[in-house]
């Protein structure tokens, strides 16, 4: 098992620290208090990795499918 600074894991999923941060206080990411620094299990880490932004696309109603 490996563990991650918050500096680590921001790097590697293309955030700020400061975002590790909220999804720890959040309660979305699992994290550990060694001393005064949190660290991460690297699997946890990809229980959040990147997920498209905005809301997914709504599907249309059938009456939208045969106007088109």
């Amino acid at each position: 098992m490996e563990y991650l600074t918050t500096k680590q894991a921001a790097e590697k999923l293309g955030v700020t620290e400061s975002r590790i941060r909220q999804l720890i206080a959040e309660g979305r990411l699992k994290s550990e208090k060694l001393g005064h620094i949190n660290v991460i299990l690297e699997k946890d880490l990809a229980k959040i990795a990147p997920r498209p932004i905005g809301r997914p696309k709504k599907e249309k109603s059938e009456l939208q499918k045969k106007q088109d």
